[in-house]
């Protein structure tokens, strides 16, 4: 029986021997809608022009949510990525605690935020939610690890981007609550899920350890299946991972995870 929510695909990560357009029009033939990264490296027009369905972008080039000249980068960063948008019809721009390199290391790495930072972060979000809203579309951020992949990430915890989206309180401004990285700092998954799901924009999932698809760790994404079936969850379920091996293989056992 198929999903009762929609099933996307990082570009970014699958099909890799390709081109970008072709890893698209492969990610769109197979029924998925399509996530990229930094909009400002790809052919949008390009991309456009494949039919693919396109669920979530990179919603900022540079910034952060607490310095005055990271603040000013990143709000307008964010009104190119708007821009940006329109031309492939992105609903969601994600956001991160603060910008991140190429190897998605933070630019200026903060082990501690103080109280004061969390006022700034939260009115920074604000701003953004209200550009988001705007322009139709919805800017959404993303929880992160610091354990493997993004050491020295303020705000990175899925606890924290519920914070800082709970205190907002803007339609603008909704959690891209990935539970890779969720599982790697945190854990307890389905609690995390029902605590959180009235705050979600999308779902990105991959497997612990690796961050490969559904089947190859440690996470029994068919339970999380249920949960979010049960709650009453339709909204994007996105595999940001890489595959193990065959890109086809992997994306089917994703299809047959999030199956009920």
């Amino acid at each position: 029986m198929a999903a009762p929510f929609r099933l996307a695909a990082s570009a970014e990560m699958l099909y890799t021997d390709r081109p970008f357009v072709e890893r698209v029009r492969a990610l769109h033939e197979r029924g998925f809608e399509v996530e990229i990264w930094d909009w400002s490296t790809k052919d949008l027009r390009e991309l456009a022009t494949t039919g693919a369905v396109f669920s979530s972008m990179t919603g900022y080039l540079r910034g952060d949510l607490t310095t005055e000249a990271g603040i000013d980068e990143l709000l307008a960063t964010a009104e190119e990525s708007l821009r940006a948008a329109d031309v492939i019809d992105s609903p969601r721009l994600n956001l991160h605690g603060t910008g991140l390199d190429g190897s998605g290391l933070p630019v200026v790495p903060r082990e501690v935020v103080e109280g004061d930072d969390w006022l700034r972060a939260a009115d920074t979000l604000g701003r953004l939610a209200e550009l988001g809203r705007r322009a139709g579309r919805v800017f959404t951020l993303e929880n992160l690890n610091t354990a493997v992949d993004h050491p020295g990430t303020p705000f990175a915890r899925a606890h924290d981007t519920l914070a800082l989206v709970r205190a907002v309180d803007d339609g603008g401004l909704r959690l891209n609550l990935d539970l890779y990285h969720a599982q790697i700092g945190e854990g307890n998954l389905v609690e995390l899920v029902r605590e959180a799901l009235p705050w979600v924009g999308e779902i990105q999932v991959a497997d612990v350890p690796g961050r490969c698809e559904p089947g190859t760790g440690e996470i029994r994404y068919e339970a999380i299946a249920r949960e979010l079936g049960s709650l009453g969850y339709d909204g994007v379920v996105g595999l940001e991972g890489w595959a193990s091996g065959d890109t086809d293989a992997a994306l089917d056992a994703f299809t047959a995870a999030f199956a009920l």
